[in-house]
């Protein structure tokens, strides 16, 4: 906004300094006005734009410079996207190492699958995972 606001200060300067000089040819003209000698004004409305064009220009290229701090020039601060790293998941699978098992299908092997998985099912020996999937009960 501030970049704005010089840019449009500075062109309306250099459009009023330009405009200005021909205030005072129109007043001299007024007089061949009435005596019926009609002067076309185009070159005085050309100027007046060239003026403010100019000035359009020059206020930008001033508001726009780069700013020096200390005699070091610092950029403005720039927004770089950087890509997220890309990591696989690794799954490590471990054989269950089973020592001393007690036999399928067994009382104690009842008790043990009942008192440890939640949702046993004796008639098939299996349970339900964490991954909704059914396993055998192997007791260890």
């Amino acid at each position: 906004m501030n970049r704005y606001l010089k840019s449009a200060v500075l062109a309306f300067a250099v459009a009023a300094t330009t405009l200005s000089s021909f205030g005072a040819a129109e007043a001299r003209d007024r007089d061949h006005w009435r005596h019926g000698r009609h002067h076309n004004n185009d070159a005085a409305w050309a100027a007046g734009a060239a003026g403010l064009v100019t000035g359009v220009i020059v206020g930008n290229a001033i508001a726009n410079t780069p700013r020096y701090d200390d005699g070091y020039y610092r950029a403005p601060p720039r927004r770089v996207y950087v890509e997220p790293e890309y990591r696989p998941v690794r799954r490590v699978y471990r054989e269950r190492v089973v020592v001393g098992t007690l036999e399928p299908w067994s009382p104690e092997w009842y008790d043990f699958c009942e008192n440890t998985y939640r949702s046993f099912n004796p008639r098939s020996g299996t349970f339900v995972g964490y991954d909704g999937m059914e396993h055998f009960c192997v007791a260890g």
